[in-house]
């Protein structure tokens, strides 16, 4: 009999918690894109995720985890294409 090894990948759901449209917690992230004070562009688990609003701050991210918290206020969190879950080339974003 063949040994098999199985390997665990821990599996990093994705939710998202907002309370009183001043404070988002999100976990699954994947990659941050790009953030200023009105736009915060990301992939989670699940597709693009773009969090719209003034005075945005992203206030901790952990890498290992994939968690965020957004303070500011919050007007829209938008989710783009399912199947993109990784950021796409400059060239990419051109043609998109």
């Amino acid at each position: 009999m063949k040994d098999k090894k199985i390997i665990n990948q821990p599996k990093s759901d994705h939710s998202i918690i907002m309370e009183n449209r001043r404070t988002m917690t999100i976990s699954g992230i994947t990659d941050v894109d790009s953030f200023d004070e009105k736009t915060i562009s990301l992939y989670t688990q699940l597709g693009e995720l773009t969090i719209k609003g003034r005075e945005l701050h992203i206030d901790s991210m952990s890498v290992e985890t994939g968690d965020m918290i957004i303070t500011g206020d919050i007007w829209s969190a938008v989710y783009g294409d399912r199947d993109r879950k990784n950021p796409v080339s400059a060239l990419g974003r051109i043609f998109r």
